[in-house]
């Protein structure tokens, strides 16, 4: 597992690619979501579960 503790590397969840912990959304999701021009603010709203955290861990992961 990444030394960052919001990001785990499982090969049972999405096929062994970084996810946000507890959940299956990917770190490249969340990184195309903002290359799309979506804001942290749209993120949290449509995704619920995660926080401004973990964004920022998928960020520092690229």
């Amino acid at each position: 597992m990444p030394s960052n503790d919001r990001i785990t590397i499982s090969h049972e969840i999405c096929a062994g690619k970084p996810v946000i912990k507890g959940t299956r959304i990917s770190v490249d999701f969340v990184i195309e979501l903002l290359g799309n021009n979506w804001t942290y603010d749209d993120i949290l709203e449509n995704y619920p579960q995660l926080d401004k955290e973990d964004i920022l861990a998928a960020l520092k992961r690229y």
